[in-house]
């Protein structure tokens, strides 16, 4: 077989993720190295081995693998086509150095929830403008991480309060057009950002981040049928540029931003005739 080799890598604007690397090989061998940062390592295609302290692990089915800061490891291909992997690598104010030891004990993961998890946070990485969906979905990750790591400690069997999930929405509406991270928001209300999300969608049904785009398109909408052209609309209303309007606009109404001022422009000139 040829040899085969892959790569994207990028560094979004989100705290607490320093890389993003998505990667196919098929004859590619890592050596012994470090890391500073956690690797959270997914392969959705084939397998991968690798040596983690001494120990010899894989990535066998739908797991999700750990790999700590500072640990030596390696990495090659269990199967013959190679395999095809996706991977954060996250700094220590996600998971402090306290939770190295039963990472190294324990780097391979079997939870669908939290793979599931990975997936989407990947997916929201992927796109400009949704940083606050990053953040909200990185929280949950990270949180359960945490709680496979050191069941002892998790937050989770706190139940939400909807004091603090108010006080998280009056921050979203006051903040609709410029944003704010959920760090910010964690910060300002005391709270652990994990624990804001949690609660907000007990309360009101709804992530955070998807309450903050559906209000935006909303108010979207409105422009739209005021005459307003889409590359304008989508800065008045808060997204990144057009294209992140119209991404999240098709999704909730199933029609693209210009389409939509149309039928509105419709409308006023039928009934000005």
């Amino acid at each position: 077989m040829a040899s085969q080799q892959e790569i994207s890598a990028w560094r979004p604007s989100v705290p607490g993720v320093t890389e993003v690397l998505h990667a196919h090989f098929t004859e590619h061998v890592y050596p012994m190295h470090v890391h500073d940062a956690w690797t959270l390592l997914v392969v959705d295609d084939g397998a991968v081995r690798y040596d983690l302290d001494h120990h010899e692990r894989g990535t066998p089915g739908d797991t999700v693998s750990l790999l700590p800061p500072h640990v030596p490891h390696n990495g090659s291909a269990a199967t013959s086509h190679g395999f095809r992997k996706r991977v954060l690598y996250l700094d220590t104010t996600l998971l402090d150095e306290s939770f190295i030891g039963p990472a190294v004990d324990g780097p391979d993961l079997t939870d669908p929830v939290l793979r599931a998890r990975v997936g989407q946070l990947h997916t929201a990485l992927a796109n400009r403008g949704d940083e606050l969906e990053a953040e909200s979905r990185l929280a949950l990750v990270g949180q359960r991480l945490r709680e496979h790591l050191r069941p002892s400690a998790s937050i989770a069997g706190a139940v939400p309060g909807r004091g603090i999930a108010q006080d998280l929405r009056d921050i979203l509406d006051e903040r609709l057009l410029e944003g704010t991270t959920l760090a910010e928001s964690a910060s300002l209300l005391h709270a652990h950002p994990a624990h804001l999300v949690r609660a907000f969608s007990a309360a009101f049904g709804i992530a955070p981040h998807q309450y903050v785009t559906s209000r935006r398109v909303d108010l979207a909408r409105r422009l739209l049928l005021d005459g307003r052209p889409p590359g304008e609309v989508a800065t008045a209303a808060g997204f990144y540029d057009q294209s992140h309007l119209t991404r999240h606009f098709k999704r909730v109404l199933g029609i693209a931003p210009g389409q939509y001022a149309r039928t509105g422009a419709t409308l006023r000139g039928n009934r000005a005739g």
